[in-house]
């Protein structure tokens, strides 16, 4: 069965695999209690801008995160 898809609790859009990663790698937490957050919700709760948030990916990735896999 294919994973259920995640949606932003504040905005309601679907979040693709790689938020849904960045989520849980850096909102533990919040993710635990259901909440997801969308790049630019994410964004705008981080004070940071959504590049900076597609860096972080692209830094995990290049890690070897096995969440971004």
């Amino acid at each position: 069965m294919p994973p259920q898809k995640k949606y932003c609790r504040f905005c309601d859009s679907a979040l693709p695999k790689d938020v849904i990663a960045l989520n849980k790698k850096i909102l533990d937490i919040e993710v635990k209690d259901g909440i997801y957050r969308c790049l630019t919700c994410m964004a705008e709760y981080l004070e940071c801008s959504e590049e900076d948030l597609v860096d972080k990916i692209e830094e995990f990735k290049a890690e070897g995160c096995k969440l971004f896999s």
